[in-house]
C-alpha cells in the first residue's frame, strides 16, 4: 500500500485520545478501516491536516498528539519516507484495527450541500464526485440513511443532451476489481468444465433445518461450501498455488465467497471450513456478507483463501464461466436451481431439481482429468449431502 483515501476523523480537535482509541478511517483499495491510536494524548490537528476524501501518502503526518499544555505545531509534515515508495502494509501513523462504517464526523470544505443528511460514506463520496446533493435524493437504507445506489440512480435519472455521453467516475474499488481479473487472466491458464448434478437433496435439506427451528438456516452456498472443504481434501491440487518453482498447499481450508455489493464483487474467506458446524460455517458466513454489504469489511476478511465460490443462481444463470482469484488456482460457479424432467432407470419421468456448476481452473497446476474427478467428487456428495456434512 503507497497511499489511501482519507475518510474521517472519529476523534475531534482538542480531544482526549486514550491508547488502542479508534482515531481515524482510511479506505485502501477494498475495504475501510479503522486506525487506532498508539499512545494518549490530545489530538492537535494542523491547517494542512487530511480532509474527507483525501488522497495521502503512507508516511504522511496527519496530526499530533499531544501531552497537557504542549504547544500545538502550526503544521505537518507531509513527507513521504523512502519506504513509502517501495510499498509497506500499513500507513505508519497506526495498525489497521476493525473496519467501520460510521457517519462522518467532519464535513469537508468542498462538500456538496445537504452534507449532514444521514448517508453512508460511500454515498457521500459518490456525491462528491457526481456533484448530487444528498438533501434532494429519497433514502433507501435502514433508518432514512442514503445508500451509495441512490446517488447513482439520481445520475441515470439525470436527461442528458442529445448525443452526449454521460461520465461514471471510476472508482479505486473498480480499478481495483479490473486490475486483479486483467492479471488473473494474464497469469493464469483458464479452462471452465461444467456438470449437472441433483440438488434435490440439498434443497431437502434445508428445508428439514428450517422446519425444525433452526437458529441460523444455513444457505445454499454454506452448504456447498462445507461439502467443497471435504472434496478439496481429497483432491488437494485444486488449492495449490503456483510459485515459479514449486507448488505450495495450505494446511487450512478456506473458502471465498463472491459477494455483490453497492461498490463492487468481495471475496470474504470463510475460515476453517472443514472443522467449523454447519450452523457455526452460516453464522460466520452471515456475517461476513453483512459486513461487505454495509462497507465495514476488513482487508483481513478477504485474505487467506485457497478456493473461491460463486453463486449466481438467484439470477437465474444455470451456467457460466468465472474468473479465478489470482493467486488461486480454482474457482466454481453455481448455476440457479430448477425443476427438470428426468428419466430414471425403469424409463419413467420425474420431476428433479437440477443445478449446473463451472469449475474454472489453472490448466497449468492440473490437467482436466484430475480436475474433472473433483468435479465428479463434488456431485455426488451435493446430491447426498447429507452423508458427508455428518
Amino acid at each position: 500500500m503507497e497511499e489511501g483515501k482519507f475518510l474521517e476523523w472519529l476523534k475531534q480537535d482538542g480531544d482526549l485520545v486514550k491508547e488502542g482509541e479508534p482515531l481515524f478511517t482510511l479506505e485502501s483499495d477494498k475495504a475501510a478501516q479503522e486506525v487506532e491510536a498508539l499512545d494518549a494524548g490530545i489530538l492537535s490537528l494542523c491547517g494542512d491536516s487530511p480532509k474527507p476524501g483525501e488522497i495521502v501518502k503512507v508516511g504522511r503526518v496527519l496530526g499530533y498528539l499531544l501531552a497537557p499544555d504542549e504547544a500545538a505545531p502550526t503544521s505537518c509534515e507531509a513527507s513521504v519516507p523512502p519506504a513509502a515508495s517501495q510499498g509497506v502494509s500499513e500507513p505508519q501513523t497506526g495498525p489497521t484495527a476493525r473496519p467501520t462504517e460510521k457517519p462522518s464526523r467532519t464535513a469537508a470544505p468542498t462538500a456538496p450541500p445537504g452534507q449532514e443528511v444521514p448517508a453512508s460514506p460511500r454515498a457521500r463520496r459518490a456525491a462528491r464526485q457526481a456533484n448530487v446533493d444528498l438533501s434532494t435524493l429519497r433514502p433507501t437504507g435502514k433508518g432514512g440513511r442514503i445508500r451509495e445506489r441512490d446517488v447513482l440512480g439520481a445520475r441515470v435519472a439525470t436527461t442528458p443532451a442529445p448525443g452526449s455521453l454521460r461520465e461514471v467516475p471510476i472508482t479505486p474499488m473498480r480499478r481495483t476489481i479490473a486490475s486483479r481479473m486483467v492479471h488473473s487472466l494474464n497469469n493464469t491458464a483458464p479452462v471452465t468444465l461444467t456438470c449437472r448434478c441433483d440438488a434435490t437433496e440439498l434443497v431437502t435439506l434445508r428445508a428439514q433445518l428450517k422446519a425444525a427451528g433452526a437458529a441460523v438456516v444455513p444457505g445454499v452456498t454454506d452448504v456447498i461450501a462445507k461439502i467443497t472443504a471435504g472434496a478439496l481434501l481429497a483432491h488437494p491440487m485444486l488449492t495449490a498455488r503456483w510459485d515459479t518453482e514449486r507448488l505450495l498447499l495450505p494446511n487450512d481450508i478456506n473458502i471465498g465467497i463472491a459477494v455483490d455489493t453497492d461498490a463492487g464483487l468481495l471475496v470474504p474467506v470463510l475460515r476453517d471450513v472443514c472443522t467449523a458446524s454447519l450452523t457455526a460455517l452460516a453464522t460466520q458466513s452471515r456475517q461476513l456478507f453483512e459486513s461487505a454489504r454495509s462497507g465495514r469489511l476488513g482487508a483481513a476478511d478477504m485474505q487467506g483463501g485457497c478456493f473461491t465460490l460463486t453463486n449466481l443462481g438467484g439470477f437465474g444463470i444455470e451456467g457460466f464461466t468465472p474468473i479465478i482469484n489470482h493467486p488461486e488456482t480454482a474457482i466454481l460457479g453455481l448455476g440457479a436451481i430448477l425443476y427438470e424432467a428426468v428419466a430414471l432407470a425403469d424409463g419413467t419421468l420425474t420431476s428433479r431439481r437440477q443445478m449446473t456448476l463451472s469449475l474454472t481452473f489453472d490448466h497449468r497446476i492440473l490437467d482436466g482429468a484430475p480436475a474433472a474427478r473433483f468435479l465428479q467428487t463434488l456431485r455426488q456428495r451435493i446430491e447426498a449431502p447429507v452423508a458427508w456434512i455428518i
